[in-house]
């Protein structure tokens, strides 16, 4: 098991005191491919890895030439995808492309996404120290790491058993225990209501609508940063901001920001619901 020792002698933790998407090439969507294939998951106890310590030089170029190049600027952003240890939350057999720019396929229909889009997504939430933040679907665990490097708390819910079973390993053996990142299994349309308000949402699937519970459990000044649309239709990267406590929509400033392509949003809000 990598330790938060180890973590720590890394000098990446989280830091104790308290974006742009200006650079973005090209017109295209960032993607999150739907993935068809099943994953081996990670196993750190039988693991034929390097330790952790000896894969910083693949994330500093990972940071330099797929984040600072295009515009991520927010510096506890930058340290935390410098600490997380992306090979952690990889297959086994993608070892080889573990901090390549691109979303690779965990099993179940679901991928670890590009590192350039946890950066942008984390960049947009901008989570502070002493944030409460909440991811909806877990996956491999790697977006909730990153927040866990950052946020005072973070929760995260994941829908398909397997793949919950996936991250919390990924999570655990990378040395983020229930201390650092909470987990549960379940419809993350619901949220996380008895451990609300939320300073940041992060959800890493495309809803075709905004789920209400998720904005109710929103913080004022919280901020939901979340892919919204249809498979065929296409999606768009939005951030809701609470300016103040209601539901109605003079409630949020919503800004439209990226086209993108994630897996679909599973649960009840998988049928339009809102």
């Amino acid at each position: 098991m990598v330790s938060l020792g180890c973590l720590a002698a890394l000098g990446c933790c989280r830091p104790k005191a308290a974006g742009s998407l200006d650079g973005v090439s090209g017109p295209s969507p960032v993607v999150e491919p739907t993935a068809r294939m099943d994953a081996e998951p990670m196993d750190a106890s039988t693991s034929p890895l390097p330790p952790i310590d000896e894969r910083t030089a693949e994330r500093e170029r990972m940071v330099e030439r797929q984040m600072r190049r295009r515009g991520i600027e927010n510096p506890r952003v930058l340290a935390a995808m410098r600490c997380v240890p992306r090979h952690r939350f990889v297959p086994v057999a993608a070892q080889a492309e573990a901090y390549a720019d691109r979303p690779l396929p965990i099993g179940h229909g679901q991928t670890i996404s590009q590192p350039y889009i946890v950066a942008v997504m984390t960049e947009l939430a901008e989570p502070e120290p002493d944030d409460r933040c909440l991811e909806i679907g877990t996956g491999s665990g790697y977006q909730a790491a990153v927040l866990a490097e950052i946020c005072a708390a973070t929760y995260s819910v994941e829908y398909l058993p397997p793949v919950a079973e996936l991250g919390e390993k990924n999570l655990r053996a990378a040395g983020y225990g229930p201390e650092r990142v909470r987990l549960r299994v379940g419809d993350g349309y619901a949220g996380w209501p008895e451990a609300a308000p939320f300073d940041v949402i992060v959800v890493t699937a495309a809803p075709e609508t905004v789920p209400e519970p998720l904005l109710d459990q929103l913080a004022v000044a919280g901020r939901l940063v979340i892919p919204v649309g249809g498979q065929a239709m296409g999606q768009e990267l939005q951030r809701w901001t609470r300016r103040r406590a209601g539901r109605d929509r003079d409630s949020f400033e919503v800004e439209e920001l990226l086209p993108v392509r994630f897996v679909p949003f599973l649960g009840d809000g998988a049928a339009g619901r809102k």
